[in-house]
């Protein structure tokens, strides 16, 4: 079963402080009247035994406890995985994808991971931290976390982190590509983990780095879609409440929720 978990961290935020508070909106909006709990491939997360919810994690978040933060978040998943749970968790900034995936690499030494971003997150250290939420899969990677990671939706490349793509053999699919339907045709385990950033502004104003030029919300759906294989996580991060526009990112960031979780069910 799918179960929620709250990871309300965002010390490792480089430019905007806010994604710690993002879990409680995102679980609002997926609770709104305003709309019902049907996905569109057919799934109604409101029948019983549908969904779980584990809570939010009591974490420090202070730069200074981060590896007490990181320690606790791998102990949390892991628990939920021992007990046959499939995490999907809602951040906080880029950085709590490292330390799920230590969790879950023990479990599925042959993850793929489809990551949906603006940006690569490869950087060997951002600002001289190297647990910033610009390096989370360069941690994965260099660690052997996952056999293989496909990032859709890039467009903010830089020379270093070409090389770092070229390093572990990242398959980058660029914003100018799109659609890449084909690319999703993944067989075996599958983990995604969606930046709300992925789509262009216009759509999901709350996030701390704005980059136009990105994905709609139907184009990020289809290719959520589109991906072949088990999925057996996931998590949404980078929504920044205090950057929002009437709660429009929140309202977004459930729908990409509800999709994630429909394909989880149905798939």
């Amino acid at each position: 079963m799918p179960t929620l978990l709250g990871i309300p961290l965002d010390v490792n935020s480089s430019y905007l402080r806010g994604p710690a508070s993002a879990p409680a909106k995102i679980r609002e909006a997926l609770r709104c009247d305003a709309s019902n709990k049907w996905t569109e491939l057919g799934v109604d997360l409101a029948a019983a035994g549908a969904l779980a919810d584990a809570g939010d994690l009591p974490l420090k978040n202070l730069r200074e406890n981060v590896g007490d933060d990181f320690a606790e978040i791998e102990r949390a998943v892991g628990e939920l995985l021992e007990q046959g749970e499939r995490p999907v968790s809602l951040g906080g900034d880029h950085s709590v994808t490292y330390p799920i995936l230590k969790a879950l690499a023990r479990r599925y030494p042959e993850l793929t991971i489809v990551h949906f971003d603006a940006h690569p997150d490869l950087y060997e250290e951002f600002e001289g931290r190297r647990l910033s939420h610009a390096c989370p899969f360069a941690r994965i990677m260099e660690e052997r976390l996952a056999k293989w990671l496909v990032q859709v939706g890039i467009r903010t490349m830089n020379g270093h982190q070409r090389e770092q793509a070229a390093k572990f053999g990242v398959e980058v699919v660029e914003m100018r590509a799109l659609p890449a339907y084909e690319r999703l045709k993944i067989h075996g385990l599958v983990y995604i983990s969606f930046d709300m950033d992925a789509l262009d502004p216009a759509f999901a104003p709350g996030v701390s780095h704005r980059e136009p030029g990105g994905m709609t919300v139907r184009e990020a759906i289809a290719h959520l879609h589109a991906i072949e294989g088990t999925i057996v996580g996931a998590d949404i991060v980078e929504y920044n409440p205090v950057q929002d526009v009437s709660g429009m990112t929140a309202t977004v960031a459930a729908k990409i929720l509800k999709e994630i979780l429909g394909k989880m069910i149905a798939g």
